[in-house]
């Protein structure tokens, strides 16, 4: 199966890959500029997430992402991953350094993530949530937990429709088929990383950005003091211009 997906522009190919909040669809406010700065801009949605519908067998998100690259021709991108999306990215650039050129992860997911008090509290609360058959407080959960106070009331309403699809999705998908895991070793990763977490995040997350430049030697670490996990959606403007210049340099 193709990831669903979109592909525009001309130029060097850049793929968005979308947090666990969200679909393909996180990324409307930067698209536009990522596709006038002179990008061939591709993004995907992950399995059980927009328009990705669940799988039918045991499967595995880096592959997926590597499948659609094989399908469009794309020998050679730049990836920028969004929490879940930079976990997917960092396995990505491990497994098949040659075909990652630059990373800039925002507030990303690691393979070697141990969840910590915060991360399993919020998870034991949405599995109960989800349990009880209260889909709507669960997506409530995920709001409070993941946006901060940058993000407007039109940015939330987005957000609770992007997660309330994907519950649906999941919850509606039948068998649930699990990963195959992957050996990863992030040592094995080449490309130029930028690091990015925000100051009103989850601690896991702010660990994982603050630790990468320990272990890829072209990586180096941001934090956005205002942000929570979704800097892309709470400030747009400026986390576009952050990537923007990220990108440019790294070219």
């Amino acid at each position: 199966m193709t990831l669903s997906h979109d592909v525009a522009g001309d130029g060097p190919a850049l793929v968005l890959l979308h947090s666990g909040v969200c679909d393909r669809r996180m990324w409307d406010p930067q698209w536009a500029a990522l596709l006038d700065a002179g990008y061939r801009v591709i993004r995907c949605d992950f399995r059980g997430f927009g328009r990705s519908p669940m799988p039918d067998r045991p499967y595995n998100n880096a592959d997926d992402v590597a499948d659609l690259l094989g399908h469009l021709g794309v020998e050679r991108a730049a990836l920028v991953g969004s929490s879940f999306g930079g976990r997917v990215a960092l396995e990505v650039a491990a497994r098949w350094p040659d075909t990652v050129t630059t990373l800039a992860l925002l507030c990303s997911g690691s393979p070697e993530l141990v969840p910590g008090p915060a991360l399993r509290s919020f998870a034991e609360q949405e599995d109960a949530l989800l349990s009880a058959g209260d889909v709507d407080a669960a997506v409530e959960l995920n709001l409070a937990t993941f946006l901060g106070p940058e993000a407007d009331g039109a940015t939330r309403e987005n957000v609770r429709l992007m997660q309330r699809h994907a519950f649906d999705v999941q919850m509606a998908g039948g068998e649930e088929f699990g990963q195959i895991a992957a050996e990863i070793d992030l040592s094995a990763i080449t490309a130029t990383c930028l690091a990015v977490s925000g100051g009103r995040d989850l601690p896991e997350f702010r660990e994982i950005a603050a630790g990468l430049p320990g272990l890829l030697p072209r990586a180096r670490h941001v934090e956005l003091p205002w942000a929570a996990h979704l800097p892309s959606l709470e400030r747009p403007a400026e986390v576009t211009a952050l990537l923007l210049d990220f990108l440019r340099a790294s070219d």
